[in-house]
């Protein structure tokens, strides 16, 4: 199994803390946000990475090269990080991976930079037998602006993003996701065409997840039940990621 972790943005919600350093350099207790989701996601049995880098790329680079030095990890540069979202990024990062890998490869893990989880979450998803799944909170408080998920009865997703209503969401997609090589391909298919269109470089990701959807691919949620998850975009998110994860 390959894992992209997306690393680009300028986090400027987080200002000051993010003027000069990248957010997933911040830490939390006595590890970075990146170094506790590398260890997390090693120790699920995942050793090839791929992160995609933009703000300061070479603190994250020098970083990772310095503590990580067993583990295969390759950078993909988002030059346009300051102008573009996280669907820029991811595909930028699929099309790296998906070249390497045959018709059906290895499955993929996606995982946001700013998340921080327990390594259980990705057990879920590594052991569900769906091919695209992707974790959600279902324990505590929803906000209107987090990714939110309606779901069917099978737990399959319906829709996706911040519009959904609270009165209908099933819980917080927190962003860890896993796609077989198949689901990678239509994914990147539909990140390609979004982004020649003119839109797709300034979304979020979950806009294609949608798309995929509606065009009649599975993608099922995994509940990760008590397992602490949290992503952090505001100081508030890294106060609270701090007590959960001392």
């Amino acid at each position: 199994m390959y894992c992209i972790i997306l690393a680009a943005g300028t986090s400027s919600r987080l200002r000051p803390l993010t003027d000069t350093t990248p957010k997933c350099l911040l830490p939390v207790g006595r590890q970075t946000i990146i170094e506790r989701a590398l260890r997390s996601v090693f120790h699920s049995g995942i050793i090839h990475f791929t992160v995609v880098v933009g703000f300061q790329q070479w603190m994250i680079v020098n970083f990772v090269k310095k503590n990580f030095p067993s583990l295969t990890i390759e950078f993909v540069e988002n030059k346009d990080y300051a102008s573009t979202n996280n669907a820029h990024s991811l595909l930028l990062a699929l099309r790296h991976v998906l070249k390497g890998l045959p018709g059906k490869g290895q499955p993929i893990l996606l995982l946001d930079g700013d998340v921080l989880f327990e390594t259980g979450i990705v057990r879920l998803l590594k052991k569900s037998h769906h091919p695209n799944c992707l974790a959600v909170r279902t324990k505590g408080e929803i906000g209107g602006e987090d990714i939110k998920v309606s779901v069917d009865e099978h737990l399959r997703i319906t829709h996706i993003g911040k519009e959904v209503p609270l009165s209908a969401a099933f819980g917080e997609s927190v962003g860890i996701e896993k796609f077989s090589t198949e689901g990678a391909r239509a994914l990147l298919e539909i990140l390609e065409r979004r982004a020649a269109s003119g839109t797709g470089k300034n979304e979020f990701y979950e806009a294609s997840f949608q798309e995929m959807i509606e065009r009649g691919q599975l993608i099922h949620a995994i509940d990760a039940g008590e397992r602490r998850c949290i992503e952090v975009d505001t100081p508030d998110d890294l106060h609270r990621a701090e007590m959960l994860f001392p």
